[in-house]
Order: C-alpha cells, then structure tokens, then sequence
C-alpha cells in the first residue's frame, strides 16, 4: 500500500512539473561580448537608424538639385484669325495662322542655355502656304550668374549637406557606442557587487549559526543572537537590492540593442586592466583630425565660402549674349516649305547683348554683407568646437590616469579589509570582539570589493571617453562609417 502511494506521488509530481515546465520556465540567457554589444548596438539601435534617415534624404536633394540639368521639353499649337485691310484698294481680308512647335532647351554648366526648336505652320490670306523653321538658340551670362560654381551652387550645397548629415550620423554612431559599453561595463559592475554582497549574506549566516552555537553553550550573551540576525537581514535586503539592479540594467541594456524576448544578458568580457599610453600631442592632432564634430562645423564653413563667392559675384551687372541661328522654308506645298528647310534657302541668324543693372544694387550688396558675416561667424564657432575638442582631451588623459591608479589604491584597500576581519574574527573567537564588530568590519570588505570593481570600471569607461574625444572609438571597435547605407535606404525609398 505504501509503495503504491508512492508511485502515485511520483507520478503525480511529475505530471505537475511537465505542466508546470512550460510556464515557469526561463528564456535562455544570452552571453554577449563587448564588440558583440557593439555591433548590435550599430545594427539594430533605433536611434541611429533615425538618424540614418538624414543623409539618405540628402540624397534625395542633390538628386533634385541635378534636376537643373534636365532638358525641358516644349511642344505648342497656336491657332489664330485677324482681319486687315489690302494696301491699295482697302479690301477687307482675313489672315488665317496655325503653327505647331516642339523644343528642347537645356542649361549649360557655365550658366548659359541651349536650345533649338522645329516650328511648322499655315497662313491663309489672299494666298496660302506653309511655313517650316528649323531655330538653335542660346543665351551666355558674362558677368553675373556666370560659371560652374554659380551654376552649381543648390547641387553644391546639397553636397556638403550630405557631407554634414554623415557627419552627425557619425557623431550620434559614437555616443552610441560609447554609451553602450558603459551600459555594458555597468551590468558588468552590478553583477560581481551581487556576488560580493551574496558571498558577504553567506557569512553572515554562517556567522548568526556560530554564534547561536556558542550561545548555546554558554560562552556569549543571547543579546548577541540578535545582533546577528539584524546583520544578516540587512545583507539579505542589499542582495534583493543588488539583484533588482541587475534586472534594470539587462533592460536597458538590452533595449540600446533591441534584443527580443526576456531573458537574461551574460557579459563575457571583463574590462581590461593594462594600462595605456597615449601621448597628448598625439592625442590632440588626432582629436582635431577626426572629431565628426569639427568635420561638420569644417563642411559649414565650405558651405558659407561658396554662398560667399556667389554672393560677390551676384553683385556684378547681368550682361548677357543671345544668338540665334536657324533657316525657314516657304511654300504653297507643305512638303516644299520641309524641301526649302533642308537647302537652307532662307537662313536666318542673330546675335545681342542684353545688360541690366539696378541702381544702388542693395539687394546683392547687402546679401554679400550677410555672406562675409556668416562666414565669420562659421570660422568663430570651429575655433570655439577645437578648444573644446582641446579641453576635453586634456581632462580624458588626466582622468585615466587617475582612474588607473584607484585601480592599485583599491586593491590594497581590499587586501587591508581582508586581513582586518580575519584579525577580527579571530578577536571574537577569543571574546575580544563583538560578533557587531565582526560584522561591522566585514562591511567595511564589502565596501572596498565594491570600491575595486568599480575602480576598473571607472578606469575602462576612462578609456572610453578618451578614444570618444579623440574620435578613434568607431575605429577601435572596426566600425566604418560610409554613405553606402544612406544610399540603400534611399534607393529602397524609389
């Protein structure tokens, strides 16, 4: 009867557990190093890709500003009636026209245009015929609006514009990156304190046992049960603490990457403890070559140049030289006025200058004005973004250095509070210390392990500002920035 009573218990347990398996059972946790962070973090953040959506439509607007170089197509049908009088005899007679034309004009990177039309017509008055003309034209500023560079200018600066948008990218790509191995570092951070403050519960318990032992015996007070029962509660609670800080950092962390599902993350890459030399010569001419924010404010400045020498040249007198050139057929036949056209029985050509001028020209003058000051203004703020870049240097060396050597300073901190309770806890053996002192000295070991661990911590998130300001971060982790990705998203856009 007994043995059937067990049988059905262990059948019973384990249909509960095949039951139960489902629902309580934890996703697999994911173990990710540092440069896997990384890359996730570049193909899958959320923010980077909308700010990736920037120079994908500067893209669009150089392809729009090209669009001044695309022919433009003109086709016409006109038909009209007039009445008049014949010279001599004053007998009324209408005039009958009807002309169709096509044309094709196009603008020349000197910022002339070119084009030629093909007209065909009919007139009906005392006589009929048809008339076929065959006209090129073209029209070359000389002074004002002339050359590439006045041409070009919204291609131009939708050019740098892409330039810049890449820049910010790479700008936003860094602090992404930067931000996501502190995040890293720090969920490093959290758990070896979990462990501390687990390994410190666990003492604490064996601890309360020795003592309600010796209690037992007679040797100490049963005042001294409580104090550590109070201990070892207080280190129980810092453990729930500790581990509800781990599960907030998962989540963020694994927000940054966009990591599905809800399990645990696992960093498998401790931060480093080697010390690294960068000379600050070499760290400044590295800052002030690479920071994407100094490349951005230097494509402002491209950017202001150029409206700049615009501006000047827009303040010059408009002359411009127009010429024509063409033939024209007429017959009472329509297929002879085409015949008459191609033998260029009629020619016709013509050439002009046009010139205008506003008096005073404030207009120009004052947005030339305009242009010199923004210039000056974008030439200002790069001088103010590199002394920034320069301070900021500075500090990132100093602070790693400073943040190496609280690395051998806490280390020497934990080895001194390892020896102090081994001392103690031999004193409480004896009766020459409390089991309050006992506890009170193991949180002082707790405290410098935690001290410690953040230390190198501090130290690799050090690092991380320093190759941040010096603008080699992105390289250090082998990312490349290019514009290949706002073109995809572009072309997947048409």
């Amino acid at each position: 009867m007994t043995m059937t009573r067990i049988a059905a218990g262990v059948l019973a347990g384990s249909l509960f557990m095949g039951l139960a398996l489902p629902v309580c059972a934890e996703p697999a946790p994911v173990r990710l190093t540092l440069n896997d962070a990384v890359r996730l973090s570049f193909q899958r953040n959320l923010d980077l890709k909308v700010e990736l959506y920037n120079p994908a439509q500067a893209q669009a607007d150089i392809y729009r500003a090209l669009g001044i170089y695309d022919p433009a197509l003109n086709l016409s049908v006109n038909y009209s009636r007039s009445s008049t009088t014949e010279t001599f005899f004053f007998t009324p007679i209408n005039i009958d026209t009807f002309t169709a034309s096509a044309g094709v004009s196009e603008l020349l990177p000197t910022g002339g245009t070119l084009g030629v039309n093909a007209s065909s017509g009919w007139i009906s008055n005392s006589n009929s015929y048809y008339n076929n003309g065959l006209t090129l034209n073209a029209s070359q500023p000389l002074l004002r609006n002339f050359g590439r560079e006045n041409t070009e200018l919204t291609i131009q600066v939708a050019r740098f514009g892409k330039e810049g948008s890449l820049a910010r990218y790479q700008t936003k790509l860094t602090d992404t990156v930067a931000q996501v191995r502190n995040d890293y570092f720090r969920l490093y951070n959290l758990r070896e304190v979990l462990q501390v403050k687990r390994t410190s519960l666990a003492l604490a318990n064996k601890i309360l046992e020795e003592t309600r032992g010796r209690v037992k015996a007679g040797v100490l007070p049963a005042m001294e049960i409580l104090n550590a029962e109070f201990s070892a509660a207080a280190r129980e609670k810092d453990v729930i603490d500790a581990e509800r800080a781990v599960r907030d950092q998962v989540d963020v962390l694994r927000q940054s990457l966009q990591l599905e599902g809800g399990g645990d993350i696992e960093t498998s890459e401790p931060p480093i403890r080697e010390f690294i030399t960068i000379a600050e010569g070499e760290a400044l001419t590295r800052a002030l070559a690479s920071r994407p924010e100094l490349a951005a404010q230097r494509v402002t400045l491209q950017v202001d140049e150029l409206q700049r020498r615009v501006a000047r040249n827009r303040t010059l007198p408009d002359l411009s030289v127009n010429a024509n050139f063409g033939f024209q057929g007429y017959d009472p036949r329509f297929l002879g006025a085409y015949e008459r056209t191609a033998k260029a029985d009629f020619p016709t050509w013509g050439i002009g200058l046009q010139f205008s001028y506003p008096i005073g020209n404030r207009a120009a003058e004052n947005d030339y004005i305009k242009s010199k000051l923004a210039l000056e203004q974008a030439q200002t703020q790069l001088r103010n973004l590199e002394s920034g870049v320069v301070n900021e240097v500075r500090a990132a060396l100093r602070l790693v250095d400073t943040s190496f050597r609280q690395i051998e300073v806490t280390s020497r901190g934990t080895a001194y509070a390892e020896e102090r309770l081994r001392a103690f806890r031999t004193k409480n053996a004896v009766g020459l210390a409390t089991t309050k002192d006992v506890f009170d000295v193991e949180n002082d070991l707790v405290n410098a392990k935690a001290s410690q661990i953040q230390a190198l911590v501090d130290y690799n998130n050090a690092l991380t500002t320093l190759w941040r300001v010096t603008g080699e971060l992105l390289e250090r982790q082998g990312i490349k920035v290019s514009a290949a990705q706002a073109e995809e998203l572009y072309d997947s856009a048409r």
